[in-house]
């Protein structure tokens, strides 16, 4: 049985040192492409809890707790709103991770 090569394929001795594919000028220059800074999918997650006020739970790197809700934000930080202690603006290469106050559970 013979066996079936691609005609992609490169040749595995070193007798043959033509490509596989000519390269034109073309494919030289072609480079992938770099996804997108902003898909827009953290705009709309921050917006929707801003709108509703939704009590959220932002953990820090260094472990901290903050509990309250999302004032404002932008591209480095955002506002925490906290009842009964001071506001706080956070950057967010400080936030470890954050969810929503309702989605805890309870310790026991």
């Amino acid at each position: 049985m013979k066996e079936r090569f691609s005609t992609n394929r490169a040749p595995q001795s070193g007798a043959e040192s033509a490509p596989a594919e000519p390269s034109g000028p073309r494919d030289q220059n072609r480079r992938r492409q770099v996804p997108p800074e902003n898909t827009s999918a953290e705009a709309f997650y921050y917006v929707k809890q801003m709108t509703n006020h939704t009590p959220m739970v932002v953990v820090l790197d260094n472990g901290d707790q903050l509990r309250g809700h999302i004032e404002w934000y932008d591209r480095n930080c955002i506002k925490v709103n906290r009842v009964g202690t001071p506001n706080l603006l956070v950057y967010k290469h400080a936030i470890k991770y954050m969810y929503k106050q309702e989605e805890e559970t309870p310790a026991g």
